[in-house]
């Protein structure tokens, strides 16, 4: 029996190009759902076997609502990790004159996507409403079922595959080098193809009076040569000032230098929570 795969809906985001592009080798059905929390939900519940959601992008940094949706609300451990490069494309429903990019009165997409393209909004749209959806497939339906309407949505390219839609204009992101993570996760392992790179991410609550714990936090990783590509501050939701610390190893765990490391790090008086050990893939699986 095929397995169900849940990413950000409908038919035609990034997520859904994660998702397929992170689970190639093996056939899935997929479940499109309407917002990030529906996706975990989805994977937690049972509803669907599997999710892809973003976690971070290049220029937005972290997509907050699955980060604290992971840590707070659901027990997902993340399987494996894809970085996906993000081209956004303005696109308008298709239509038998061309619609000038002076005469779009409203641009509709999800807002990281608009964030992502500010320097194009302000030089070529600054006379255009911005109005957010849950993602740019959304958008670019919304716009599709509206050709009377001189609007334009922020898509991917999958957009125009999809919807009678045509380019307006490509590649429109202010930053080449734009790459949004996508973490796969699941309540029952995957087995995934091999990667040149592994990460171990986890979860450090600091003790409330021990001054300098996170200075020892991180020495318990340096002394032991354990390289960290991440550090990022999350809100424990139990008060102003309080925070839990979300930590990407630049390893599998092992046998012997990461429960080393927890257990000095537990010393201090820290509770400790691993999120998972996965590959890590700069490119599709194929």
């Amino acid at each position: 029996m095929e397995k169900q795969l849940a990413f950000l809906g409908p038919r035609g985001t990034f997520s859904e190009e994660a998702a397929r592009a992170l689970t190639a080798r093996r056939p899935f059905r997929y479940l499109a759902c309407p917002s990030i929390i529906d996706v975990l939900n989805a994977a937690a519940t049972g509803e669907a076997d599997y999710g892809v959601v973003p976690v971070e992008n290049t220029i937005e940094g972290t997509v907050n609502a699955a980060m604290d949706w992971l840590i707070h609300e659901v027990d997902l451990p993340i399987l494996a990790e894809l970085a996906l490069p993000i081209s956004q494309h303005l696109l308008v429903a298709k239509r038998d004159d061309v619609l000038p990019l002076n005469a779009i009165t409203r641009i509709l997409s999800h807002p990281h996507a608009i964030a992502q393209c500010h320097n194009f909004i302000r030089e070529h749209l600054p006379h255009a409403e911005i109005e957010y959806t849950n993602s740019t497939a959304q958008a670019a339906q919304i716009v599709s079922e509206h050709p009377e309407e001189p609007w334009a949505a922020i898509g991917t390219r999958l957009n125009p595959e999809i919807y009678p839609l045509s380019f307006a204009q490509q590649e429109i992101q202010d930053y080449s080098n734009n790459y949004t993570r996508f973490v796969l996760v699941g309540r029952e392992p995957l087995d995934m193809p091999p990667s040149d790179r592994e990460k171990t991410t986890i979860l450090v609550t600091l003790p409330e009076d021990f001054p300098g714990a996170l200075y020892q936090v991180l020495a318990a990783f340096a002394w032991r040569k354990i390289n960290l590509s991440r550090i990022e501050s999350r809100p424990t939701k139990k008060g102003l000032g309080s925070y839990l610390f979300v930590i990407d190893i630049e390893q599998k765990m092992d046998d012997v230098l990461l429960p080393g490391a927890f257990a000095e790090i537990e010393a201090l008086g820290c509770q400790v929570r691993q999120l998972g050990t996965y590959p890590f893939y700069l490119k599709a699986i194929s």
